[in-house]
């Protein structure tokens, strides 16, 4: 069940950063599977702003399409073979972006601080529908987001268990082709199962508007899971991620 949520919460955690690199994104998606080290990004801040044209309800299939375990057969991560259940089976779910209001950083007017509508995941309605597409209805009990930092969601599951993911570091850019390109890093942390289970997980997403509407957008996805210090084989492991997952993501209106 963890590493299930890990993957069908990949897509619900992209919050606000600073720009990357020109093209470091683009080239790291274009590297898969040799990623031999997390990407460099920023401290988390605030809220993801996603472009205009992502704003409204979406019908949303995701697809795994490839898996890797680069350091099998000496470490592969539970539940790794289970998933390959996963590939090429679309899961479907809605999903939506909505507007915010948020202050401008570093603007004042005479009122107070300035503030503009931006477009924002919903990120608890997204949790809530995602987890429960992969895990049935009657498994995933709700999902919140803290009230006093997007950086923070929990996923309340049966049995008194929670997956609570922290976003602490992200970035992101847009490339000369008008591809919107995200990546993200996060703490994760598994209580209710006897002993909690941690893992650092890197979700890097690539976003293009397509100019049909069957689907209207599309994305390709891959999420990298290193492991924490608190697993027997983290010094064998080194920088290196554990597990890679490569999703094709499609958005119907």
């Amino acid at each position: 069940m963890l590493r299930i949520l890990t993957l069908c919460l990949m897509f619900l955690l992209l919050l606000w950063s600073g720009e990357a690199k020109a093209g470091e994104l683009a080239k790291r998606l274009d590297s898969f599977p040799v990623w031999e080290k997390i990407t460099s990004t920023q401290p988390a801040m605030g809220d993801l702003v996603y472009p205009e044209w992502m704003l409204g309800e979406w019908q949303l299939s995701s697809t795994l399409v490839d898996m890797v375990a680069p350091l099998a057969p000496e470490i592969v991560t539970p539940g790794f073979e289970g998933n390959r259940q996963y590939l090429n089976q679309p899961i479907e779910c809605q999903v939506r972006f909505v507007k915010q209001t948020t202050p401008v950083t570093g603007l004042k007017i005479k009122s107070g601080v300035d503030r503009k509508s931006v477009v924002v995941a919903d990120r608890a309605f997204n949790g809530l529908n995602l987890a429960r597409a992969y895990l049935g209805d009657t498994a995933v009990i709700s999902v919140k987001v803290d009230p006093n930092s997007p950086n923070r969601q929990i996923t309340f599951l049966r049995h008194e268990r929670q997956l609570i993911s922290i976003v602490s570091a992200r970035s992101t850019e847009t490339t000369p082709d008008g591809k919107f390109i995200t990546t993200e890093v996060f703490q994760q942390l598994f209580k209710g199962g006897g002993r909690p289970y941690f893992n650092l997980v890197e979700s890097t997403t690539a976003y293009r508007k397509l100019s049909t509407s069957n689907p209207a957008i599309e994305a390709d996805q891959v999420t990298a899971v290193y492991l924490s210090p608190q697993d027997p084989n983290y010094f064998q492991a080194g920088s290196r991620p554990v597990a890679l997952y490569r999703y094709r993501l499609e958005f119907f209106r």
